[in-house]
């Protein structure tokens, strides 16, 4: 990894964690100068990762995935864990796009014979180092912040197979507006999914309940059921309960 890169990752990984950075810290913190710094930011805003603000910068209202990664990282390993347990030897199954939805591949060690179809290429890097596994990636246009293949190409290659269980992820969720999303091609995928599923499941920390994106593209009573953690209020878990399985870990 080359220095540009390093710094590169630095900034990202700072700026999830606190939300905000200085030019100064960051040279300070780096050993650079602070022309130095801003060139990353320049290079970084004009990526659509963060926005420079007078001696620092901010992330984008849209939280490119890089960021969102570090997210409640231990709430999100344990919900993966739990859909990873869900699969056995040689079983078929969809993966959609999401942080968390890509950590489950990682729980998969000593599974075999495991056919994943996905259009996450964080789940395809999580998962190329596990011969066990049989990775089928989509194709499609490629979309930065979301790290999917999306689009007609992706649409496709989806309705060509058919799996035991689809796992999908979201930007929010809720009773009243359903599974949603920011990008309305990812909702386009997820649907599709659901259709070569005989179980869909949503993986959705807490921190997702009652939060919106810009489409609604599948109802809750719509999926099999729904994995999230402990932290989701007592009242929510009954709503929810009402309409589709639910597990709590």
């Amino acid at each position: 990894m080359g220095r540009a890169e390093e710094r590169t990752n630095y900034i990202l990984d700072r700026l999830a964690r606190e939300g905000e950075v200085s030019v100064a810290q960051l040279a300070c913190d780096l050993g650079v100068s602070p022309v130095t710094v801003r060139a990353s930011l320049k290079s970084l805003d004009e990526q659509g990762y963060l926005v420079r603000t007078h001696g620092g910068a901010r992330p984008t209202t849209f939280r490119n995935i890089h960021l969102r990664q570090n997210d409640r990282v231990e709430v999100k390993g344990r919900i993966a864990r739990a859909a990873a347990d869900m699969i056995h030897d040689d079983d078929r199954i969809m993966i959609e796009a999401g942080t968390t939805c890509a950590l489950i591949v990682k729980y998969l060690t000593g599974k075999r014979g495991v056919q994943v179809l996905t259009n996450s290429v964080l789940v395809f890097a999580n998962a190329r180092s596990n011969p066990n596994l049989n990775i089928t990636l989509t194709g499609g246009h490629f979309r930065a912040e979301s790290e999917s293949l999306v689009g007609p190409v992706a649409e496709r290659a989806i309705n060509d197979f058919n799996a035991r269980v689809a796992f999908l992820g979201t930007d929010g969720f809720s009773v009243d507006r359903g599974l949603t999303t920011q990008l309305v091609e990812g909702g386009q995928v997820g649907s599709i999914m659901r259709t070569r599923a005989q179980e869909t499941w949503l993986l959705a920390d807490s921190s997702k309940y009652g939060e919106a994106g810009f489409v609604s593209f599948m109802g809750i009573d719509e999926v099999t059921g729904i994995i999230t953690d402990d932290e989701i209020p007592e009242e929510s878990i009954k709503e929810l309960a009402e309409r589709t399985k639910l597990r709590i870990v």
